[in-house]
Order: structure tokens, then sequence, then C-alpha cells
């Protein structure tokens, strides 16, 4: 059994080599499809370890807080360090409120000097970058608006070239000084530095004090306790600040895990679409399929009756025609798989990659199911009627037929 079955195959392939052209023609909307779906699969996971690496530095229970722009005035909807010291006593989820954004300044530590970002930030960091060296913002430096400040890789590279542990070293801005407690370890990016928080971090209550001097914020950032109420929070917090400035104004605000989700659908949607495409494609080279069978069956008819007439059953000529088309539509398949790998990996090696610095897996079996799945699919049910068509030929008549 398994030597026939070689056979059948063995014998289809020779038809089809001897028909190249038209075999690949015939083949050529399965291969567009099944290449498109596959590619777009391979981006899809592409982009979402892409947005994991831009918004790496951004704490999974963290989230920003700022005007619509597209409101009328949207200076009536700037933000006071009163309102975010209030909104964390009203609302109970939030753990940390300090306000965003940043104020560039020259800094220097001995002959070493670099304009850099400082920022505001509390005991519960926003930032979810590990240290390499000494230890975060605690409460009581919050409490007594200490001057001291936790670097991150930028800065250190900067102003401490010849490396080392800088911690306890004075850092000086303009006329203040501050003392340097910790340093954040580089964090996983690619070509677009993202960061949400300052070169330079301090105390937010020790920022209000230098830096702010009660002028208005634009955006404010926020910590949670309990990252599965992100949501509900988010809600609280919005309805809060548009009832105390009378609901005359308009909030938006942004977390990682709500905008992976708006990537993730995006790029649904175009699965989708994506997927259509491979289905029309799919049903053109079916027909092409069942069209190049059905005529390889009236070009061999006599063939099949001499087949018939020295003993070749029904079974074995159905089995035949019907290899034919599994043949053709394994390397249809097949080319498209590994046109969809080359096209998915090749983007997301030097686009996706290089974007973000994040490397996502390729989803090899998802792939391969894809190509196997679309291969079952088109030689069920586009090559079983020609494969019983030839069967069902009368021996006599086929051996008259010219």
């Amino acid at each position: 059994m398994i030597g026939q079955i070689g056979q059948f195959f063995s014998e289809a392939f020779a038809v089809l080599y001897g028909n190249r052209i038209r075999s690949l023609l015939t083949i050529l909307g399965l291969i567009i499809g099944v290449a498109a779906v596959i590619a777009i699969q391979i981006l899809g996971h592409g982009m979402s370890g892409a947005v994991g690496g831009i918004l790496g530095s951004l704490n999974d229970k963290s989230f920003f807080l700022f005007p619509n722009a597209r409101q009328s005035d949207v200076t009536k909807s700037f933000i006071k360090i009163r309102d975010i010291e209030a909104v964390k006593l009203a609302v109970p989820n939030i753990l940390s409120a300090v306000p965003a954004g940043s104020v560039q300044r020259r800094i220097s530590v001995g002959h070493a000097h670099a304009r850099l970002a400082l920022s505001a930030d509390s005991d519960v960091t926003f930032a979810a970058v590990p240290l390499i060296y000494g230890r975060n913002i605690s409460k009581d430096d919050v409490a007594t608006s200490a001057h001291v400040a936790v670097i991150n890789d930028n800065a250190y590279h900067r102003l401490f070239p010849a490396g080392g542990d800088p911690t306890g070293t004075s850092i000086r801005v303009a006329e203040r000084r501050f003392v340097v407690i910790g340093v954040q370890g580089k964090p996983t990016q690619g070509i677009i530095p993202v960061s949400f928080g300052g070169d330079v971090l301090i105390p937010y209550t020790t920022y209000e004090h230098e830096y702010l001097r009660s002028r208005p914020l634009f955006a404010a950032r926020f910590v949670v306790a309990d990252a599965t109420r992100m949501a509900d929070t988010e809600s609280a917090v919005l309805d809060y600040f548009r009832k105390s400035k009378g609901g005359r104004v308009d909030y938006q605000t942004f977390d990682r895990k709500s905008f992976a989700t708006s990537v993730d659908g995006i790029f649904g949607v175009l699965t989708l679409i994506v997927a259509l495409i491979g289905a029309i494609s799919l049903l053109v080279a079916g027909i092409g399929i069942m069209n190049i069978m059905l005529v390889s069956v009236t070009e061999r008819t006599r063939e099949i009756g001499v087949r018939k007439a020295i003993g070749a059953t029904n079974f074995q000529v159905l089995a035949q025609f019907f290899v034919e088309a599994l043949l053709l539509s394994l390397i249809g398949c097949g080319i498209g798989l590994a046109i969809g790998l080359t096209a998915g990996w090749a983007v997301n090696r030097f686009a996706l990659v290089a974007i973000s610095g994040i490397v996502a897996p390729i989803p090899w079996l998802q792939s391969v199911a894809i190509a196997v799945g679309f291969a079952t699919l088109v030689t069920l049910l586009f090559g079983t009627y020609p494969a019983f068509r030839a069967s069902r030929l009368d021996p006599i008549e086929a051996l008259r037929y010219e």
C-alpha cells in the first residue's frame, strides 16, 4: 500500500513537472493568500513585542491623566498640584500621584556636565526599570522634600563617564545640589528611546517646591495598588476631575494595557482583512486547481481508459488524480509558507526589532497549521470532483476518445 502511494506521488510529480508553467500559474493565488495571512500573523506578534519594548519602562500599574487637546479651551483643564493630592485621597486604589512632565537643566559633577531632564517621582516608583546601584526614593525623602536624586542610564553615563558606584555623590543643578541615591539600569529599547520619566528623578515634593511653585500642570501620573481595577480607577479619576472643574472640561487617560489592547485591535482588523484577501485567493486558487485537473482529466482520457483496461480500479484512478490535486496544493502552500515566513521575519527583524529592541518569537506552529489547513481545504473542496469524475469514466468510451 505504501509503495502504491509512493508511486501515485511519483507519477503526479512527473505530470506536474511536465506542465510546470501551467502548474505554477494555477497555484499563484494560493501562494499569495497563504503568504499574506502568515506574514500578517507574524507581524501581529512582532507588533505586540514592539509595543512591549517601546512601553518597557512604563509600570503596568501606572497611568497618565491629561486634558483632551480637542476641547475648546484646554487651559481650563490644566491641573494643580493640590488636585492630584486631593484625588489621591478621594480614590482608594491610588498609591501615588505625582506631576507629569520635566524641566531641562544643566547638571554638573566635577568636570562633567550635561543638559538633562528633571522630573518628579515618589516612594512608589513610576518606572519599571531595575536599579544597578543604590535605592529608590523613600517616604522620608518625600516627607522632608529631600534633595536626593535617582538618575537613569543616560544621566549616569554622561555625568559619570568613568563608571563605578556614584551613590553619595553630589550633583549640581544650577545653584542647588542633590545627592545621588540610586542609578537605574538601561531599559530594553530600540531606535525609539521612549522614556516616561526624566533623566534625574527627585521627590515630587522637592520638585513642586523648587520648580513648580504653584504653576499649573499639563498632566499627572498615577500608580495604583490593584492593576485588575485599573479601568475602574481611571474612570473614578476622570469623574473626579470633571466634577471638580464644574463639568466643563474633558480629560483622557493612558496606560500600557489599554494602548497594547488598541494596537492588538488594529492588527486584529488587519488580520481579518488579510484573511478575507486570503479567502479570495484561496477561492481563485481552488477554482484554478479544479480547472487544471478537469483539463488534465480530458487530456488523459485515453490514458485512463488504458489503465482501466489493464485492471486499474476506480479507487486507484481517483487516488491518482486526488494526489495530483494534493501535490499542487502542498506545493502552493509550501511556497506561500516560505514567502510569508521570510517577509514577516524580515520586517520583524529589521524594522520592529530595531524600533523597540524586543525580539518577538515567530509563531512557527501557527504558520505551519495555516499552510496545512489551506492545502487540506483546497484539496478536499476543489480536487475531489475532478478525481471522482476521472474514476467514473467508462473504459470503452475512454479508449475511443480522440
